[in-house]
């Protein structure tokens, strides 16, 4: 009995750190612009993928809605990179959010005016994703410039469950708003985006070590150089780029919920919610016991289960077992972004963070935007079901080579400390930042072959 109360008391006390991070009133402003935001744009997908089906009937067009999206941010995102690192970063977040409320406001115009054409709205999600290619990189990185080192575990973990809040919430809620209408869902999406930049309007300027060299060849593609010179780190990225590639399968659930499980928009937004709840119930366990030796064996798991489960999906006639699928999906995919999240932030200096994260941002970006496009693609050439049991068998495929090329990652075991962890806490207690140089010189991962 003993026993039994201190592990309830350790989880206490674990739950109540974590939240303590909201002291500090920057951050607190940044997760609550950040949960509107992303509870906005999730229940902005679910209008646009039903909207676009019921006007063509396309699962073709469904893949494009990914490709409008992802095409303007791989031209961008190596340069948001370089801006993330040179300008304030709160700015860029703020300036994105402000586009991605403009974005809503002409999809409902477009929508009041009832034209029957398609391709205004692919111009639309073009902007969006000018907007979302500069937001990444600035999101990614900003973090560390708002909390002090002690106390950045604690903010990447509650960013990380508020961000699977608004993918739980947004969708279900774009659903049942959509039976009402699609206006009012792009209603509701430029109130809480309007809200949200005003939220980081409210934050003060954070600590950042700021690029000051003009934006040139060397200076865009240092993050890719960073990258490319860490094998664990390359690894990671590109495991995550061709997985998702290959199981992009999110795409066509506006198809499979009218055309196999025959249900609403109600139905999809729940569909949509699933890989949510999924990955929300794994970063609860996580946040209890945290990954701490084998990281790279466990994250080759997650990314394995998650292409199990896309098959399973393809295999679902009814709407239990596709929501179990999804379930699946989604804690297998947090696995991976887990590891990936901790490796990227860890490994990296300040002064670069925004260009490494914008590499990171490409291989995120091009495993969900074009893993779209791809399965649309595949879903047109060979139905769609063939299409969904081809890329989780693809995903499975895909596991199995990288344990193969990036034998560094699969012996992954400890991860390093911040690369910049003195910096952060100087530039918190107003003391001397420590000169990059001496912070980049962490040491990489340890991999361990033995328990």
């Amino acid at each position: 009995m003993m026993c039994k109360k201190t592990h309830i008391e350790r989880y206490f006390m674990l739950s109540t750190n974590g939240f303590r991070v909201l002291r500090h009133q920057n951050f607190t402003f940044y997760v609550l612009a950040r949960i509107l935001g992303t509870f906005a744009v999730q229940m902005q997908s679910v209008a646009i993928g039903w909207q676009v089906y019921a006007k063509t009937g396309s699962v073709f067009d469904l893949g494009m809605v990914g490709l409008a999206q992802f095409a303007p941010f791989l031209i961008l995102i190596l340069l948001a990179g370089h801006a993330a690192d040179r300008y304030d970063r709160r700015k860029i977040i703020s300036c994105c959010l402000a586009t991605q409320m403009l974005c809503g406001l002409l999809l409902l115009a477009y929508t009041l005016s009832d034209i029957a054409v398609i391709w205004p709205v692919f111009a639309v999600l073009v902007l969006f994703g000018c907007a979302r290619a500069f937001m990444m990189p600035a999101n990614q990185s900003v973090i560390i410039n708002m909390v002090p080192a002690a106390d950045f575990s604690a903010a990447v973990s509650l960013s990380s469950s508020s961000f699977q809040i608004a993918v739980i919430a947004g969708p279900a809620l774009g659903g049942l708003l959509y039976l009402a209408s699609p206006q009012v869902v792009y209603c509701v999406v430029a109130v809480l985006l309007a809200i949200a930049v005003a939220l980081m309007l409210m934050t003060k300027s954070a600590p950042q070590q700021s690029n000051t060299r003009p934006a040139s060849w060397h200076t865009v593609f240092e993050g890719l150089h960073f990258v490319w010179s860490r094998p664990v780190m390359l690894g990671v990225m590109s495991l995550d780029l061709f997985a998702v590639l290959f199981g992009g399968a999110t795409a066509l659930l506006p198809a499979l919920a009218s055309d196999v499980l025959h249900i609403g928009p109600t139905g999809l937004g729940l569909l949509r919610t699933a890989p949510g709840i999924g990955a929300a119930l794994m970063s609860l366990g996580l946040t209890l016991r945290p990954i701490v030796r084998h990281g790279g064996r466990k994250m080759f798991g997650g990314v394995a289960l998650y292409g199990a489960a896309t098959m399973l999906l393809g295999w679902s006639a009814s709407l239990p077992l596709a929501i179990l699928a999804l379930l699946l999906m989604g804690a297998g995919d947090m696995i991976s972004i887990y590891v990936r999240h901790l490796v990227v932030q860890l490994e990296t200096p300040d002064a670069i963070r925004g260009r490494v994260s914008a590499v990171n941002s490409v291989f995120i970006g091009a495993s969900n935007e074009l893993g779209e496009f791809e399965s649309g693609i595949t879903a047109g050439w060979f139905g769609l079901v063939p299409a969904i049991l081809f890329g989780g068998a693809a995903t499975l495929l895909v596991t199995g080579l990288w344990m193969k090329f990036f034998p560094a990652l699969t012996t992954m075991d400890r991860f390093a400390a911040p690369a910049d962890a003195a910096h952060t806490d100087a530039a918190h207690t107003d003391a001397a930042p420590t000169d990059i140089a001496a912070a980049s010189t962490t040491p990489p991962l340890k991999a361990d072959h033995h328990e």
